[in-house]
């Protein structure tokens, strides 16, 4: 009876063994499909990001072809090519990290401005021309976004916090530099009012993001 009740325990416990190796299986062959269709997804994104980078650069491109206003050389292409690189792989890498769409909206809205503002002030400057000494100023505005995102580990909370650090600086900059190039000795193209303008488009963008970051953290 004893001898019973043993063979009894141990086919149970063999059982359950089989029982949990099966179920390991199955385990490591759904993360190996969710592995393998993750990365199909990913390189889907990364090729369509390609391509629209691709697109993005042909547009000035194909305006050289009908205007001398746009002369690019091979530097500008790269440049600008290695700024979308980089804005794409960072919303990859640590946008589509959270699942909010409110953190999502505000770290695009985040990378936008900080592009526009890249390119308008690298291509034909927002103070002047894009040889303007003064327009080194808003680089200042970048910086401080990348240290400060870095700083606070891309956080909501943080971000919010170092988004609107930005908006102020991007208003400051055209004050400082009112004062540092004043006109007439120092172009002031499309106007000073029109430079506190564009700076404002920006601040804008910063502000957004800002506060789409301050309701993420919530």
């Amino acid at each position: 009876m004893l001898s019973d009740e043993r063979e009894s325990i141990i086919a149970l416990d063999e059982l359950q063994v089989n029982k949990s190796h099966l179920k390991d299986k199955y385990m490591y062959i759904y993360f190996v499909f969710q592995s393998t269709f993750n990365k199909i997804i990913m390189n889907k994104r990364i090729k369509t990001m390609l391509v629209l980078i691709g697109t993005l650069l042909f547009i000035p491109l194909i305006a050289m072809q009908f205007t001398s206003e746009i002369n690019w050389d091979f530097f500008d292409f790269l440049i600008m090519g290695t700024a979308l690189l980089v804005i794409g792989f960072a919303y990859e890498l640590i946008a589509r990290r959270s699942d909010k769409i409110v953190y999502r909206s505000a770290f695009i809205i985040g990378l936008m401005g900080a592009f526009l503002l890249f390119w308008v002030n690298g291509a034909v400057g927002i103070i002047g021309s894009e040889n303007q000494k003064a327009n080194l100023l808003y680089g200042l505005v970048l910086v401080i976004g990348v240290a400060g995102a870095i700083i606070v580990k891309f956080k909501a909370a943080g971000m919010s916090k170092v988004l609107t650090l930005t908006t102020i600086v991007q208003m400051l900059i055209p004050c400082i530099a009112l004062i540092v190039w004043p006109p007439p000795a120092t172009s002031w193209a499309p106007g000073v009012f029109g430079v506190f303008l564009l700076s404002a488009f920006f601040a804008a963008l910063f502000f957004v993001s800002a506060m789409l970051f301050k309701q993420a953290a919530r």
